[in-house]
């Protein structure tokens, strides 16, 4: 799998640029500041719809322009997909394969898979559980595309649960407490628990696949200070053993919110679900969060992704290696790890590698070049 092309409109700092790409190595050299991880950053956009460095759209449309437009054509197999996104901040976006529109952005899931790289990445090692809940929700969206919408319709029942949450809590402390309220909450407790435990099963199976990647991946890219291990945390507590399976885990969740009812109703807030979960990253016998100097942070992070590299390209119901972005990562290295991380992803189909100055690229990484200078982007060879 690659990209043959890339075409982007009033996206961040590009009115208009067109780009031929090819299998191998391309580097995008230039200062920081000139739109290089612009470019990076429109291709991850086609594979997950979101972006490494944001949150919302609205950053990703071209000051002064309403709305922004992504295209990609993506190779795979020989055959060939132009996907098309028109990003529209506040409205809903929409998007086209090979220009016939699609009834939602969400079904171009899965024609273009990618595994990103980026300084962002430490947040994994020392940031809050969201970063590592995203983490695994985006790989299994990318392994499984349909989890996009589980994920999605988890997301709506949880917001609306806490509405009703905050309303019960608020009828409480006025003393106007409403039966037709809680009978209400029992059935968006259900809801909860059924999205809940599939995709918490997902997590499982996940996690138990990456585990031993991860480990492989930390030896390979340290200097063998692990071993490296996952384990995942889940809400429901230590006392409840975790197997994915979604009807022992619906059961879970549902006697754990029972269980939570009267905190919940005091603090208006769901307490219990995989939104509350976490992966615990652990180095030897100790959390690598706290613990793990800068430079074993910075193996961990590698390690997390290029265990995901494997796991997508070794999945074969998923369909086609990924394409593997490196965002400005070589600066931020030492040199054995420099290496290290060459040899390992110098074999990839597409590699796309961006870079302040041409020194920070391994020598086994020197391939097509392409120069960006304040939004101008030029072929070097």
């Amino acid at each position: 799998m690659y990209v043959a092309t890339l075409s982007l409109t009033d996206f961040r700092c590009y009115a208009q640029v067109d780009l031929d790409l090819a299998p191998g190595v391309t580097s995008f050299l230039g200062p920081n500041g000139q739109g290089k991880t612009n470019l990076i950053e429109a291709i991850g956009y086609v594979a997950s719809l979101d972006s490494h460095r944001v949150s919302h759209d609205a950053p990703l449309v071209r000051l002064g322009a309403d709305r922004a437009v992504v295209r990609a054509q993506v190779t795979r197999d020989e055959r060939t997909s132009l996907v098309e996104i028109e990003i529209n901040p506040g409205r809903a976006n929409r998007a086209r394969i090979n220009r016939s529109p699609v009834p939602r952005p969400r079904e171009v899931l899965g024609l273009l898979r990618t595994v990103l790289f980026a300084p962002e990445d430490l947040a994994l090692i020392k940031g809050d559980p969201s970063e590592r809940r995203r983490f695994l929700d985006d790989l299994l969206v990318a392994r499984t595309p349909r989890m996009s919408a589980v994920r999605s319709d988890y997301d709506r029942v949880l917001k609306q649960r806490n509405a009703l949450l905050k309303t019960a809590s608020a009828g409480r402390r006025g003393g106007t407490g409403s039966a037709d309220v809680m009978r209400t909450l029992e059935v968006w407790d259900t809801h909860l628990a059924t999205l809940g435990a599939e995709l918490l099963a997902a997590r499982l199976d996940l996690v138990s696949a990456l585990a031993p990647l991860v480990d492989t991946a930390y030896d390979t890219v340290s200097s063998g200070s692990g071993p490296a291990a996952l384990e995942y945390i889940c809400s429901l507590g230590p006392h409840v053993e975790l197997l994915p399976d979604r009807d022992t885990l619906i059961a879970a969740l549902l006697a754990g919110i029972e269980a939570k009812r009267r905190e919940e109703l005091d603090r208006g807030l769901t307490l219990i679900g995989p939104h509350r979960d976490d992966l615990l990253l652990r180095l030897g016998p100790a959390p690598a969060k706290g613990y793990a100097s800068h430079g074993e942070s910075w193996s961990f992070a590698l390690a997390l992704r290029l265990a995901s590299y494997d796991l997508l390209r070794n999945d074969g119901s998923a369909g086609g290696e990924p394409v593997l972005i490196l965002d400005d990562v070589f600066a931020e290295l030492d040199v054995e790890r420099r290496a290290r991380l060459a040899a390992l992803v110098a074999g990839a189909e597409q590699v796309l590698v961006t870079a302040a100055v041409e020194a920070d690229v391994p020598e086994l990484l020197v391939g097509a070049r392409v120069d960006v200078l304040a939004g101008t982007v030029s072929r070097a060879r």
